[in-house]
């Protein structure tokens, strides 16, 4: 697991994806997200504006993401 540190009280789920490095630009965590790879907490997550928090787990691709 990996965790990736926020300075907010929380973050969009697409600039989230940007920030961890697993979306390259913004159109990609676009896609990504639609596709319906993207969970949070377990459950697929097809809005890129979900605000993300600290203490939620993004998964993507095999890739488990802790928000610290």
């Amino acid at each position: 697991m990996i965790e990736v540190a926020i300075d907010s009280e929380y973050i969009k789920l697409d600039q989230f994806l940007k920030l961890a490095d697993i979306a390259s630009t913004g159109g990609h965590a676009k896609f990504l997200i639609q596709e319906g790879v993207v969970k949070v907490n377990g459950e697929v997550e097809t809005r890129r504006g979900k605000k993300i928090r600290q203490g939620d787990l993004i998964e993507v691709e095999g890739n488990s993401l802790m928000v610290v």
